[in-house]
Formats: structure tokens, C-alpha cells, sequence
């Protein structure tokens, strides 16, 4: 089973270049099978990553910046994969 950790935080007013530098800084105690770092309007940092694990697993997270990079405190979610399938290919 794939199971998505999400991982979501919006910095202090004029602070998400150090947010973002913190949230790529992180090292979590196992290599996930992927990680991906975004950024959005308001400063936002969102990073998700994927491992190879049961819904229920103990998994490593990102843990929470000092309060005072943050505006408001770290948001998570988990998600496990409901299906396999390739996408369509387009029409053509």
C-alpha cells in the first residue's frame, strides 16, 4: 500500500524564504519512496511524501518550526493510494 503524507505550513508576514529553507532542510529517519516541496501564494510550504507502508504505519513526519517563523500552526493530513491505474492517454 502507498501512503501520502502531507505536510502544510504558511509562514510569518515576509518569512517563506526561511519557511521553505527549514521544510527542505528536514531529514526524516528513513528515505521515503518520494518527496516533493511546493510553495503558494501567502507563503505557504507544502511537502508531501510517499512511502511504501500501511495506512496505520508509524511513518517519520516533518516536525514544527519555531512559532515564530509560522502565522499559523503546521497542518497535516494522511492519504493512502485507491488505485494504480496509469492515467488516459489523450486522444490523438
Amino acid at each position: 500500500m502507498t501512503v501520502a503524507l502531507m505536510w502544510e505550513a504558511r509562514a510569518a508576514e515576509g518569512r517563506g524564504p526561511e519557511l521553505l529553507a527549514w521544510a527542505r532542510a528536514q531529514e526524516l529517519a528513513g528515505p521515503p519512496l518520494r518527496r516533493e516541496t511546493f510553495g503558494a501564494p501567502g507563503d505557504r510550504v507544502l511537502v508531501i511524501t510517499w512511502w511504501d507502508a500501511p495506512y496505520e504505519a508509524d511513518l517519520p513526519e516533518l516536525g514544527s518550526p519555531a512559532q515564530d517563523l509560522l502565522h499559523r500552526p503546521v497542518h497535516r493530513w494522511r492519504f493512502e493510494a485507491l488505485d494504480h491505474e496509469p492515467p488516459a492517454q489523450a486522444p490523438g
